[in-house]
């Protein structure tokens, strides 16, 4: 009896221990579950919500919300104004989009990003309506530069001025007019494309440079009918022209210099909504500064580089430099290998397979052999990173898609693997420009996944004169064909080349729907972008030329916060009306970086 008692006794103990232990599990978990939920809520709650507005997504599922949510320099959420309340806490700045369009951070897909600051730190040529408005521009920086101090300046273009300056040569100026109003101040002028320069006789003389000198391989000294260089400097033979070089700077001096044209470069961009900017070549010493930027979170765009550098150097620093990606908050990454095959059309350097129409003797220039090509371009595959090849002319651009035909090729053959196109592994090589193709290469662009990296904004500019150049049956089936690209499957990466053309994607995006010229006519129309294919191209597509569209080009959860607010709807607008619209808010990684109220 005794017995059964204790054994009584021990059960109800055992069950009474049992609820208590149960009852302070309920509570601990209910303590924990409200924790969570808080941590939760935390979670959640946004540091800043855009609303009130059209959010374009750039998403085939959602095209368009109404809100969108951003945490920690990502977008949280997108969806209706209902939708993104839950996430609006006390602290949630809320920024009114007032009715405004919103859309993702503009990606420039070819440009110049040192050049870019470096342009604004000369003579601005671009707006010059004729040469003699040139030579006033640099009469009045003689007065306030000290004798022997060198004139630099760039942007001027002969095909874009209102009269043929006198005593041209192919169009050209001659040096005479600039020397006489600066004889004791070397001057440096470089065109638009960076194609060519114009110097005066002083600077001709520091160089050595005479009748008896011999074009550069792949360059050219325009001459006189008596032989005599008239201050024209084509492709390769602008390197003749002894103006002091960065190299020949102190590195304080180099350092101050170039910081300063990174800040310029970052200043314009921003100011332009452009977030995102794939520099079209950059030496090592460059590169460096902008990974060391980068790193001490002093770069305030996101930048994805080429590097430009002689195949030697290739060799000997490429393998240290390939794994740098998406460093500093991914604001840099090294991605390409950029080469330049041709030159350009306006200075007749784009590498043609018939001869220009208003020059019968010439074809173009070639800037580098294919086997030296083709060395930089087994360093990429070896690499792992992409090939980036300057080619204007058709034949540049034959001789590109040849060679990368024949590398696919041969890389399968190695894996064992065979492919008739596109290479077993997912290369994205590019072609930068491509602004003239003959009509049979137009399709390999899409079977062989090349990217044509295209400027929207350079068929508008040069169109006037493009037809001297190739006479309109080649204008016609071959020059900036963006809607028959497209056909093939292609992905195009618009940009501006900026400083080449103004770095603004608004004017490009106006270029690409409408190719309306300056004149008011448009230039073969039939080959324009819808609006929605124009905006893919400045920021999904971009994205997707630099391996990149897992965390940019879209507006939806996961993605960086790059994003920008337009004082108007170009995506429904009249045409005539894009470029009106103003950039009035860039955000990148959730931190507003410009503003046109603030800025005014």
């Amino acid at each position: 009896m005794t017995d059964f008692c204790w054994n009584l006794e021990f059960v109800r103990y055992n069950a009474d221990m049992q609820k208590i232990i149960y009852s302070t599990m309920t509570i601990v978990a209910l303590v924990l579950s409200v924790g969570s939920a808080h941590a939760q809520n935390e979670k959640q709650t946004a540091d800043a919500v855009l609303r009130n507005g059209i959010i374009y997504t750039v998403r085939d599922e959602q095209p368009t919300v109404e809100a969108l949510a951003i945490r920690k320099g990502r977008i949280l959420a997108v969806g209706s104004e209902k939708d993104i309340e839950k996430h609006i806490g006390e602290s949630t700045t809320i920024i009114d989009l007032n009715g405004r369009m919103a859309i993702p951070g503009f990606i420039e897909g070819h440009g110049h990003f040192v050049g870019l600051g470096e342009a604004k730190m000369n003579l601005d040529l671009s707006t010059a309506s004729n040469w003699g408005e040139i030579v006033s521009m640099v009469a009045n920086a003689v007065k306030r530069t000290q004798p022997g101090e060198w004139i630099v300046g760039r942007g001027w273009h002969q095909e874009k001025w209102d009269e043929t300056p006198a005593d041209s040569v192919e169009g050209f100026p001659t040096h005479h007019s600039l020397s006489e109003v600066s004889p004791k101040n070397p001057v440096l002028l470089t065109h638009a494309s960076g194609h060519a320069s114009c110097c005066n006789a002083m600077a001709m003389d520091i160089s050595e440079i005479s009748g008896m000198t011999k074009d550069p391989p792949g360059g050219e000294i325009l001459r006189d009918d008596a032989k005599q260089p008239i201050g024209v400097f084509r492709e390769t033979a602008q390197g003749l022209i002894a103006v002091p070089r960065v190299e020949q700077m102190s590195a304080e001096q180099r350092a101050k210099r170039l910081n300063r044209a990174i800040d310029l470069a970052t200043m314009e961009c921003l100011s332009k909504g452009v977030t995102s900017f794939h520099d079209a070549g950059s030496t090592f010493p460059v590169i460096d500064a902008l990974i060391a930027r980068a790193e001490s979170n002093t770069l305030s765009i996101r930048l994805w580089v080429m590097v430009r550098e002689p195949n030697e150097t290739l060799e000997s620093k490429l393998s240290d430099y390939a794994s740098v990606k998406r460093i500093g908050e991914n604001r840099f990454t090294l991605g390409g290998v950029k080469v330049s095959l041709d030159g350009a059309l306006g200075a007749r350097g784009a590498w043609l397979l018939e001869p220009y129409s208003d020059s019968a003797q010439s074809t173009g220039l070639q800037l580098v052999t294919m086997e030296q090509l083709e060395t930089a371009a087994r360093m990429a595959m070896q690499y792992s990173l992409q090939m980036c090849v300057h080619a204007i002319g058709d034949r540049a651009n034959r001789e590109v898609l040849d060679l990368y035909e024949r590398l696919y090729h041969k890389f399968d053959d190695a894996t064992k693997e065979a492919h008739l196109y596109r290479p077993s592994r997912d290369l994205r090589w590019r072609v930068e420009h491509a602004q003239h193709l003959h009509p049979d290469d137009i399709p390999r662009f899409g079977k062989l996944g090349v990217i044509p990296a295209m400027q929207g904004v350079h068929c508008t500019s040069d169109g006037p004169w493009v037809f001297k150049r190739l006479g309109d049956a080649r204008a016609r089936s071959g020059a900036y064909m963006w809607r028959d690209l497209l056909k093939t499957g292609a992905i195009i990466a618009n940009g501006t080349d900026a400083p080449v053309e103004d770095v603004d994607p608004i004017a490009s995006f106006h270029a690409s729907v409408t190719r309306q010229m300056p004149n008011g006519e448009t230039f073969f129309p039939g080959q324009s972008m819808s609006r929605q294919q124009a905006l893919r191209s400045y920021t999904i597509d971009a994205a997707y030329a630099a391996f990149e569209e897992d965390i940019k080009g879209t507006l939806e959860s996961g993605k960086l916060a790059d994003i920008v607010v337009l004082s108007k709807d170009i995506m429904q607008c009249p045409a005539d009306e894009i470029r009106d619209a103003k950039v009035d808010m860039t955000i990148l990684g959730g931190e507003v970086v410009f503003s046109r109220l603030s800025a005014e």
